[in-house]
């Protein structure tokens, strides 16, 4: 890769790799969306797949799919340093392990839950952007973006609502709300994505649907 390529590449993986870790982490607490409950990392997981869609829509279907399995391996690393951090003995002088364990110790399960929605929806995303791709002749980036975000992002938060919080809150009602908000980011998200393709695409060697 050429040094542009290269560091537009590498801080776009941060990005994603960073927006999955954060989600992990804050997921365990409900904000409310307009009226909505959905869990915090809400605003930070969405920024993964407009990431995925650049990077997919630049680079292509590997490096995408490469995107996705880094985040993988990174969550599952997380998930062993979050439990390692809420059960090594505390200083003695330390008063704030009660506190630490509620927010960090729910953490593994959300992780479980986020692996689960991860890798189908992520993959999904991947699979459905360049099958319209291939349709659409490399046209329509603004359709293909929303229409494959949409459809992950209601499998991905049917999973993910499913397995961290059952039996704990109202399943439908945070499915339901957590879609609709990740539905206005997308939406949002739009003018973000074409402008990044924008200013990557015309530096870097060009790849095929």
């Amino acid at each position: 890769m050429k040094t542009f390529e290269r560091k537009a590449y590498v801080l776009l993986i941060s990005l994603f790799i960073g927006g999955l870790v954060v989600a992990a982490i804050i997921s365990s607490k409900i904000i409310t969306i307009f009226g909505l409950a959905v869990p915090a990392g809400v605003l930070a997981y969405s920024i993964t797949f407009a990431v995925s869609d650049v990077i997919s829509e630049v680079w292509g279907e590997e490096l995408a799919n490469e995107a996705v399995t880094c985040g993988f391996i990174t969550l599952i690393f997380i998930t062993g340093i979050a439990w390692l951090a809420v059960y090594w003995p505390a200083a003695p002088f330390w008063q704030n392990q009660e506190a630490f364990a509620g927010v960090i110790g729910n953490t593994p399960r959300i992780v479980v839950a986020s692996l689960l929605a991860y890798v189908v929806s992520q993959k999904h995303d991947i699979w459905l952007f360049h099958l319209l791709k291939r349709r659409m002749n490399g046209r329509s980036l603004w359709l293909r973006n929303n229409l494959s975000t949409m459809a992950s992002q209601l499998i991905d938060s049917t999973i993910f609502v499913t397995v961290a919080f059952y039996g704990i809150l109202p399943l439908g009602e945070v499915i339901i709300g957590q879609w609709l908000v990740k539905l206005l980011i997308a939406a949002l998200d739009t003018p973000v994505v074409y402008m990044l393709v924008a200013l990557i695409r015309g530096k870097v060697r060009p790849v095929t649907a």
